[in-house]
């Protein structure tokens, strides 16, 4: 009140002289509303589509987005890789923001000629009402696996799965993933139309006939699709479960007044930072970059890597300091299992000496019998995995993903593993 406040909200009831309290029953949704209002409402302005699920929001909201692009349909997207307008990413903490800010870059994206948003909408932020204040367009649910459970997140399973499910209360139509065990429990209590996607031959959307692409530089996924519409088509990005999110895409761009070829089309070229992202190499193998940073997330991309049949499957990788060091034993046992060669470095050490995370990872590690190399410097470690690639090699730089920074000694340093790269190549040429 002492520096200008107008009025006070707030749930307890509290007294304050000269200001006007409103009370109200829950403050964070009050300042969704708020906000929407502040900023004039701009998700009316807009065609909008939340994203809920454990796993693939990032991938499916790029894949819209690369869609509706394709269709003349200039798109905003908010989520884990920032506030993407045109060609400009503004970084965030949270891959859903707080509401006030949610409804700031709402605004923007209309002032700068947008005319779809694309928003992660992930548990904590349905929640906490971060993208309370409008109704949805669309809204998506991708899967459901346990995760994101503890004193700092949900209490519980069912919690979990409630908080996703507030999606669909606050959404005009929504596109289920019918193939997931939980696909009725997220639909609980639902407000909203539904239409459902998968590869039971139930759904609305139905995809069908999935194999791998593969040539150097490309592993990618084909599918047809049938029911409400009819195409073939292919992913560049690698894995079966790109055929699931590139489904989740297709149920929700099929509504916009596009072309099918647009679906096609920005399908076959999405690039999905950081999530098995594909760098550009002259040789006869094939370079991702992957944000795998636990041994969950390093099973799935080395066992959809595997499927690629490669000569060799490198994994580099390190583990974050100031954290469980029992991740870094598990993540040293995956990639001992599962790489035919593992290149051990850092990430993100933070207050701990390189040395000693990588001495935990080898524990892991030793319970295997996977043939390894110790480069403590990123930089070097990228280096020799390029330097010593072989035909047919796939090599995944794992753990940084999207991040453009490295965490040593509490300082934080620029580093970009596509321009290091390009770098290392360019030495070579050199």
């Amino acid at each position: 009140a002492q520096k200008g406040a107008a009025a006070v909200i707030a749930s307890k009831p509290v007294s304050v002289e000269g200001v006007t309290v409103i009370k109200v029953t829950d403050t964070r949704y009050a300042l969704a509303c708020m906000s929407a209002a502040y900023f004039g409402h701009p998700a009316r302005e807009l065609k909008t589509i939340g994203l809920t699920g454990t796993k693939g929001k990032t991938t499916v909201s790029c894949m819209i987005r690369a869609i509706l692009e394709k269709g003349g349909l200039k798109t905003g997207l908010i989520g884990t890789l920032g506030v993407v307008i045109g060609g400009e990413t503004i970084k965030t903490n949270n891959t859903t923001p707080e509401s006030y800010d949610v409804q700031k870059y709402l605004r923007r994206m209309v002032e700068e000629g947008c005319r779809c948003a694309v928003i992660e909408a992930s548990s904590q932020g349905l929640k906490f009402h971060r993208t309370a204040g409008f109704v949805y367009d669309y809204g998506v649910f991708t899967n459901f696996s346990p995760d994101h459970i503890g004193p700092n997140e949900h209490a519980s399973l069912k919690e979990y799965l409630h908080c996703k499910s507030l999606l669909f209360r606050t959404c005009r139509l929504g596109l289920i993933n019918r193939d997931d065990p939980q696909w009725q429990g997220v639909t609980k209590g639902h407000t909203c139309a539904v239409e459902t996607y998968g590869f039971s031959r139930e759904a609305d959307v139905v995809g069908s006939g999935e194999h791998l692409i593969s040539r150097p530089g490309y592993l990618g996924a084909h599918f047809e699709v049938s029911g409400a519409l009819s195409l073939s088509v292919d992913v560049d990005i690698p894995g079966k479960f790109s055929a699931y999110n590139a489904l989740s895409a297709i149920a929700v761009c099929r509504h916009f007044d596009i072309p099918n070829q647009a679906i096609v089309d920005g399908l076959n070229e999405v690039k999905v930072k950081g999530r098995v992202e594909a760098v550009p190499v002259a040789g006869p193998y094939t370079l991702l970059i992957d944000y795998a940073h636990n041994a969950v997330s390093m099973q799935n991309i080395l066992e959809t890597l595997r499927e690629y049949q490669p000569k060799r499957l490198v994994c580099m990788f390190g583990a974050g300091g100031n954290r469980a060091r029992s991740r870094r034993y598990e993540m040293g046992e995956m990639s001992g299992k599962l790489a035919d060669l593992s290149v051990i470095t850092e990430d993100n050490s933070r207050d701990e000496d390189v040395m000693d995370i990588i001495e935990d990872i080898k524990i892991g590690l030793h319970k295997t019998d996977g043939a390894y190399v110790v480069i403590p410097n990123r930089r070097d470690a990228i280096r020799y995995c390029i330097e010593n690639a072989r035909e047919g090699d796939i090599i995944v730089l794992a753990g940084k993903g999207h991040e453009d920074y490295q965490i040593t000694r509490g300082q934080t340093i620029h580093f970009d593993e596509r321009e290091v790269v390009a770098e290392i190549l360019k030495g070579e040429k050199g």
